[in-house]
């Protein structure tokens, strides 16, 4: 095996710029959902009507109101910011409810 310097391709100026898009979290993807849902509906929760702040923003959640992760229109309709509370409220009601009648 000989060893010596390698050629490295540099991307091209469109791949750079796709790059550090994507770098920084702006690409339109179901990945970023959260950042989108807290630019359209604030970030407060939509069940107890907490505000939240850069401090605390880790506390609020997004809550797919179809139950399906991959349901995320660009208009943010299936989506509400829930605190952890809420969140998990909003959880354990369905599993009670399936319990209580019978789907368990």
């Amino acid at each position: 095996m000989a060893r010596g310097p390698k050629t490295v391709k540099l991307p091209s100026a469109e791949e750079a710029a796709a790059l550090l898009k994507k770098m920084r979290g702006e690409v339109d993807s179901n990945s970023n959902y959260r950042t989108k849902s807290l630019k359209i509906h604030g970030p407060v929760c939509a069940k107890c009507g907490r505000e939240f702040d850069a401090a605390n923003l880790n506390q609020l959640t997004v809550h797919h109101k179809d139950g399906n992760h991959h349901n995320n229109p660009p208009d943010g309709c299936n989506w509400e910011n829930l605190c952890i509370h809420c969140h998990e409220d909003e959880h354990s009601r369905d599993l009670l409810g399936d319990y209580i009648s019978g789907k368990e």
